[in-house]
This record gives structure tokens, sequence and C-alpha cells, in this order.
């Protein structure tokens, strides 16, 4: 259960809510340019662009949730159980483990432009990080200033679909999600007008009621829906204080607070962490759900040309600031 949103102001906005029972000790990672990426069926990777993003480090290596590069390019993987289907290495096809696709396009494009071109002969083969890690099961949405699309695996390789809404959750695939959106074509962020039906004069008893019908529960279709409206009528004057709150209060109204979601183990699953880049500026912010004060880590701080991994650990730290 995650949300991942691609947000235009005055610069260009990328993040996600990531919603999981269990923990991977994710860090704040930043990839210099000069990383080393083994990959399993092609050449390694040297001399790359620089990303941020939140990661689980294993072997030395950077399990990417999502990530933004130093050219304002991000990917976020989703979960998308029962609907990817990853394939066996293929001849003559660009053959990348799951895991690899995030950390690959970051590492050689610059734009949406550029990815659309190499997915064309990507597939997403079902080789394991080690034998104690199976695949996820993921889509992901790529964004950049001017554009969003969607990743889905199939068994006919990566369909690429292009995405107006900016916005991603997970099941059911992005086409249906987007063909039920069409459920709420009618909902506005104004009052609807009184009426007379069958006699009876009708008006508006309170404020809001021009989103009657909104889903509240949290489904994936429900957050997607939700996400899109709370996005689409979002108003801030665009500066950046604005812009950072604001994405943090469209993700808010997505998020899932412990113990309202259950697996099928009886385990919580809830909101770990919500994330926000200004992809220009590669600022980092996230809070997580035991600390709601925002966060922030500048990848351009940092030096790009280095070639070991530069990770933070997130704050999960209760934090009051006491007044009086």
């Amino acid at each position: 259960m995650c949300t991942a949103i691609s947000f235009k102001t005055n610069e260009h906005y990328f993040g996600r809510s990531l919603d999981l029972f269990y923990t991977l000790n994710e860090r704040v990672t930043i990839v210099p340019r000069n990383f080393l990426f083994k990959m399993r069926f092609l050449n390694d990777i040297k001399n790359h662009y620089a990303f941020i993003g939140m990661a689980s480090e294993k072997s030395g290596y950077p399990l990417m949730y999502e990530a933004t590069n130093e050219m304002g390019l991000s990917i976020a993987g989703l979960n998308f159980p029962h609907n990817a289907v990853y394939l066996t290495p293929t001849h003559g096809k660009t053959n990348l483990a799951p895991f690899e696709l995030i950390p690959y396009l970051l590492c050689l494009s610059n734009s949406v432009s550029e990815v659309k071109n190499l997915v064309k002969n990507i597939y997403l083969v079902d080789t394991h990080f080690a034998p104690d890690m199976p695949n996820t099961p993921l889509h992901f949405m790529v964004s950049d200033k001017k554009e969003s699309i969607v990743l889905e695996p199939t068994k006919n390789g990566l369909l690429l679909y292009d995405n107006p809404v900016g916005v991603l959750t997970n099941n059911p695939p992005f086409k249906t999600q987007m063909l039920l959106l069409s459920n709420y074509m009618h909902l506005s962020n104004k009052q609807p007008k009184p009426c007379t039906v069958f006699g009876a004069d009708l008006a508006p008893y309170s404020l809001g009621m021009g989103a009657i019908g909104l889903p509240g529960d949290l489904s994936s279709g429900a957050r997607f829906a939700r996400a899109v409206f709370t996005k689409a009528y979002s108003d801030c004057s665009g500066d950046e204080a604005s812009s950072v709150e604001q994405f943090f209060h469209i993700l808010k109204a997505v998020s899932v607070v412990r113990g309202t979601v259950l697996t099928d183990q009886n385990k919580p699953q809830f909101t770990r962490y919500l994330s926000c880049v200004n992809t220009k500026q590669g600022i980092y912010y996230y809070t997580t759900y035991q600390n709601s004060r925002i966060n922030a880590v500048n990848m351009f701080n940092e030096d790009l040309n280095a070639d070991k991994l530069i990770s933070y650990p997130i704050n999960k730290e209760f934090d009051i600031k006491l007044q009086n």
C-alpha cells in the first residue's frame, strides 16, 4: 500500500508514502556518480548521474524504494501484487532484475523522454537479489517536470502508459484506475447549488458537499481517487515552503494510521514515511510515522564525484516543541 505523486508549482516535486507492516532499516541514500553498479546481465555501470532517495542497503547495494537523479528525473516502485510478471532472460533484450530498474534508468536517463526510448527493449526478469529475498511485485511511476508515465511488467514486457494525473497507487492496473476515475468526475471543490426534487427544496447544509462520493477507505483504488482529487484542487503560493508543506498535506490525505489496516497475518500495515523531493534542487524532504517534523537532506551538499554510498538514518524519534 503506497501512493506516489508528481506535483508542480514554481518548481517540480516528487514523492510518495510508503505503507508496510515491516521495516528494512531504510535510510536516505545518495548514490554518487562513481558508485559502481554491478549488473546481473549487463555490463557494470560507472560514471553515471548521481541520485538521492530512500533505500535499504544490502551487501553494499542500494535497494531503492524511490529516487531522483541530479537531472530531475524521478522514479518510485509501488507494490503490484498478482499483476506484475517477471520473465526469463531473453537474448536481444535488455534484461534487468526488478531491483535494477530504478538505478538503471536514473543512471542513464535525464528525462522521461529518454526513459521511453530505453524501456522499449527492457525485460524485467525473475532474478532474486538473494536466495532469501524474493522479488517484490512492482509497477513504477516515472516523472520529470514535464510529464509522468507508468511502467507495468507483464508477460509481454513492460507496458508504458502516459500518466496525465501524476498519481500512482497499487492495484488495479493503471489503465483500470484511470477508467474508474470517471466514477468521480462529478466531484468538485465548489458547493452544489440548491435545487428542487419532487417538490422538496434542497440546499447544502455544510461546506465540502461538492466532494460527497469521494471514497474515504484505505484501498488503493480509493487512495488513487482521493490523491487525484486532493492534488487537482490543491492551492498554495508556489514558494518552496508552501509547496513542500502542501505536498505533505496531499500525502497525509492518503496516509494509513497504524491499526486501521491489518495484513493476512494480522500485522498492522501503516505509513512508515512520507517523502518529497525538490527535483531541481536535489533536496529530499521526509517525515516518519513517529516524527512529523520535516527533515531534509540536500544531495548537492555532498561530494557527488565519490564512489561510495552516502546515507542518513531516518528520524523516528518522537519530537515535540515545547512553547512554555
